[in-house]
């Protein structure tokens, strides 16, 4: 039965805290290979971070895309039946002068409003959801570069 080492702190490479030297050592106190290790853990961690970023995003703006996508498919199975029910109407209108094809005329008329409502819902999330890059993620990275740079030159 082995018994636990006293210090439980990790060793080796990436036993590291992001963006800080191993404790007990200041900046310029470690060797290049530390700090090389230290670089190459965090620039790792880093990648990790953003493509889960990225896929957050891109998996939101999917979901907002299909949305629309069956806001649209609504709209064009609504607008097929007020043709449907528009046809009757005119066909009821030119067989007899009786009030039935208004009442077919103002059914076909109410359905179309709604598809046209519809229409107009689910271009609103395709717009919402376009363009599918995920642009924050995309910013950020800029960002963490802009940083890499800025700190290479002190």
């Amino acid at each position: 039965m082995s018994t636990p080492s006293p210090d439980p702190t990790p060793t080796g490479a990436g036993a590291t805290a992001v963006g800080g030297p191993p404790p007990g050592s200041a900046p310029d106190q470690q060797s290049v290979g530390e700090l090389v290790s230290s670089l190459s853990a965090d620039l790792s961690r880093l990648v990790r971070d953003e493509m889960r970023l990225a896929q957050a995003e891109v998996t939101t703006k999917a979901k907002k895309a299909g949305i629309g996508v069956g806001a649209f498919g609504a709209a064009g199975v609504l607008a097929l039946y007020a043709v449907g029910v528009l046809l009757a109407a005119a066909v009821l209108g030119l067989a007899t002068a009786l009030p039935g094809w208004l009442a077919a005329l103002v059914v076909g008329v109410v359905v179309l409003v709604v598809a046209a409502v519809a229409a107009l819902v689910g271009k609103k999330k395709v717009q919402e959801a376009a363009p599918p890059v995920p642009t924050r993620a995309v910013e950020s990275v800029k960002a963490d570069v802009q940083e890499i740079k800025e700190s290479v030159k002190r």
